[in-house]
């Protein structure tokens, strides 16, 4: 069965690479991987398995990984990643939700088999799908092993871009523009919430003529009415309000890469006091992206943004923005870099964001963003839809 990768051979190596450097640098022997969105950089493995233990295995002075997972997903590993089949290596269903086994136990006796002089295992103690108990029965079965925790190791390998990653997350832009575009065309007064998130969902699975989209990591963020104020709410089958106010947050997803957006949609004539707020947030977001270079700061560019709002007499509590790529369920952000006052981390060409611009206010709420990827001289944005606020009236 031949593979499907949606990368080459050598960028695979090339990961690989920079991952055994920095598992040098933490005095590594092993690294058990079970972020699927690492999972899926460093193999390619790609299915909505996670919700059993599974992990990438990377040994220090082996050449190849091992994935460990669920039997009746070894096909998956199979046909979506470019590991042969010694490397794959499924566990029973026996394991599954067991109360007599556990799959960690597998995974560590796999290790041993593989290196049994392995005294120092790395696991990322923060991936959300690497629970106590996965942690409890590792130790256990491997008394003699030092722990460390590598979260995010993989992580900020992932904070630079390749050329082929940031032509995903263009494609993802083109996507997410389509999503907004029908969003705005199905919402009216008396249109059920519900009814324009099916208009969304159909957008972002149709994709272009070109290539299709997939599941983003989360459902639409939709905040109608008073729920503007809120800054992750789901819709419901309630009609829309005349004279009311829609949040829209959303991302289209190509092979696992994203490129949120965000929109605010206004039904009727707003009052000046929202018009200016809009205009004050989209002079904030001009401000921030004017400071986007390599060498910057994720400090620096929160700093723009603060300055240009302040005068208006408003303030931001929550991050301006995140870095972003390819992502699983729950959240399309890396975890990695944030905009915001207090992250010195430096920009280099390749770094991807979504710039936050999001204000949740005591009466209100505003959404306008939008998401960029650094570049020699400056940034280019994922998404080409104006940054205005969009008036139905």
């Amino acid at each position: 069965m031949m593979a499907i990768l949606n990368f080459s051979g050598a960028e695979y190596a090339s990961r690989l690479g920079r991952v055994r450097s920095r598992m040098a640098e933490a005095g590594l022997d092993v690294l058990v991987i079970t972020e699927p969105a690492n999972i899926y950089y460093l193999s390619g493995y790609d299915a909505w398995s996670f919700y059993t233990v599974q992990a990438l295995v990377i040994f220090q002075d082996v050449e190849l990984p091992l994935w460990v997972g669920r039997l009746i997903d070894s096909a998956t590993a199979h046909f979506t990643s470019y590991l042969p089949s010694d490397r794959i290596v499924p566990y029973p269903d026996a394991y599954v939700q067991a109360a007599d086994r556990h799959a960690s136990q597998f995974i560590a006796d796999t290790i041993l088999r593989e290196l049994p002089s392995a005294k120092t295992v790395g696991v990322e103690m923060g991936a959300y799908y690497y629970t106590a108990r996965d942690h409890a029965e590792f130790v256990k079965a491997m008394p003699n092993v030092r722990f460390k925790d590598a979260e995010l190791l993989v992580n900020w390998v992932r904070f630079i871009k390749s050329a082929e990653e940031v032509a995903y997350m263009r494609q993802a832009g083109v996507i997410t523009e389509r999503m907004i575009t029908r969003a705005v065309e199905v919402a009216a007064p008396g249109v059920r919430e519900c009814d324009v998130a099916a208009a969304i969902y159909h957008a972002q699975m149709t994709g272009t003529d070109s290539f299709g989209g997939i599941p983003a990591t989360s459902p639409p963020h939709m905040g109608f009415g008073a729920r503007a104020r809120e800054a992750h709410p789901i819709f419901s089958d309630r009609p829309i309000a005349a004279n009311s106010v829609a949040n829209i947050e959303i991302s289209g997803c190509r092979l696992r890469y994203h490129a949120p957006m965000s929109r605010t949609i206004y039904f009727g004539k707003p009052p000046q006091s929202y018009r200016d707020l809009a205009s004050h947030v989209i002079d904030g977001i001009d401000a921030s992206l004017d400071v986007v270079r390599p060498g910057a700061t994720c400090e620096e560019i929160e700093s723009a943004w603060r300055k240009s709002l302040t005068i208006h007499g408003i303030e931001k509590d929550s991050r301006l923005g995140y870095s972003i790529g390819v992502a699983y369920t729950p959240t399309w952000g890396e975890r990695t870099a944030s905009i915001r006052r207090g992250d010195h981390t430096v920009l280099e060409a390749g770094v991807a964001f979504h710039l936050m611009a999001g204000l949740w206010l005591e009466d209100t709420g505003i959404t306008i963003t939008q998401s960029f990827v650094v570049t020699e001289d400056g940034y280019e944005p994922l998404t080409k839809s104006p940054r205005e606020l969009i008036v139905k009236d």
